[in-house]
């Protein structure tokens, strides 16, 4: 039979019981109240003898807390706590990725409604597999299992405050990504294409193009580069990426030296590069507009079929041409040349922690090197 005890030094009471097997259990119940405790102590023997799982006992327990007035339980619901996950992920992300969490939240919020303002710990495994098959219906394969890693974040942070004592996210699988037909994999650009693109595009586009290939950097890092941010005596541009907030510094030389050196100066150290793109950048936040810029100036060059994939509904199908093989054309290039992989690596910043340290000797003479390597357009 289920028994209750207090220590001398806590104002807690323990529930004390025999499970099915016959062994002793104890958990503290946190409260103070000696009948209270004593009709939990009954409920965790209960509980462990019928082999419930720790989200019905939870649901118990919850309603005994209700009983003393105590709305812990009740705060923790699953929008409350998705809004305090997001404030503590603020000041720790880039504005795209705030952006991004906000807008995965906001989809889980919908697809729950009223059942948002329940406690968290009711949402079940079920409820979560036919969310992800609801969003399955609306987005493409990887942009489903991208929102699903938001989920498991906020499940996993849950579990670990101790808001939930099971996570229903944790064996959540993602959806199968089929392999895409041919010509819609994302590859590098060739020679022959790069010079009827840049025969295509116009001075400021011609420009973003140049120095996306001698650098790598990503389309809204081109986009909001600024001339303080170039330094031209020490042939060198310093960046922080908005997708890994990393400052890197990158080499110019050759080409892109030539090029950046005769681009008009601004008398504004904060000028942009690219004033127009910037522009069209800052005013939403974002570089999907540039995308579809970019993507215009592919078709206008023939590099894309004006019939090419798109979205469809909301679903989006990728490209195998965008302003992202830019990156992965630098790349071929330089493994092309015969440059060391921890090189290419640094330069593309696309190395991994564990990557990171055991690379750190590389220096700014062997990245000079290899932008070198890089042919003339």
């Amino acid at each position: 039979m289920a028994s209750i005890w207090k220590h001398f030094r806590s104002p807690y009471w323990t529930a004390c019981w025999r499970d099915a097997a016959g062994k002793q259990c104890r958990a503290r119940t946190k409260t103070t109240d000696k009948r209270l405790a004593r009709r939990m102590a009954d409920e965790f023997e209960r509980a462990s003898r019928n082999k419930r799982t720790l989200a019905q006992l939870e649901k118990i327990l919850r309603s005994y807390h209700e009983e003393l007035g105590d709305e812990g339980f009740q705060r923790r619901s699953l929008q409350s706590f998705c809004e305090e996950w997001l404030a503590e992920k603020d000041p720790s992300v880039s504005a795209s990725t705030k952006k991004f969490y906000r807008t995965a939240v906001a989809k889980l919020l919908t697809y729950f409604g009223e059942r948002a303002l329940r406690p968290i710990a009711e949402i079940t495994y079920s409820d979560l597999v036919a969310f992800r098959n609801t969003l399955a219906k609306q987005l493409s394969a990887s942009s489903t299992n991208h929102e699903l890693t938001c989920l498991k974040m906020i499940f996993k942070a849950a579990r670990r405050l101790g808001r939930i004592s099971e996570d229903p996210a944790e064996f959540l699988s993602p959806v199968r990504e089929l392999t895409k037909p041919a010509g819609e994999e994302r590859r590098p650009f060739t020679l022959e294409e790069l010079q009827t693109l840049l025969a295509a595009a116009d001075p400021e586009w011609q420009s973003m193009i140049k120095v996306g290939l001698y650098t790598g950097a990503r389309l809204a890092d081109v986009a909001t580069l600024r001339w303080s941010q170039v330094d031209l005596e020490r042939g060198e541009i310093a960046l922080t990426p908005q997708k890994t907030g990393k400052r890197i510094t990158l080499p110019i030389v050759g080409p892109l030296l030539e090029h950046i050196g005769s681009l008009p100066a601004s008398d504004d150290p904060n000028g942009f590069l690219h004033s127009r793109a910037a522009e069209i950048f800052n005013r939403a936040n974002t570089s999907a507009s540039l995308s579809r810029l970019f993507g215009d100036l592919l078709e206008q060059a023939g590099l894309r079929s004006v019939q090419s994939p798109k979205a469809v509904g909301s679903r989006h199908r990728s490209n195998a041409l965008s302003f992202h093989s830019l990156r992965h054309t630098m790349v071929s290039l330089l493994k092309d040349a015969g440059i060391a992989q921890a090189v290419v690596q640094e330069l593309a910043g696309h190395a991994s922690t564990a990557m990171s340290a055991r690379y750190t000797h590389v220096g700014k003479e062997a990245l000079e090197r290899a932008v070198a390597s890089l042919p003339r357009l």
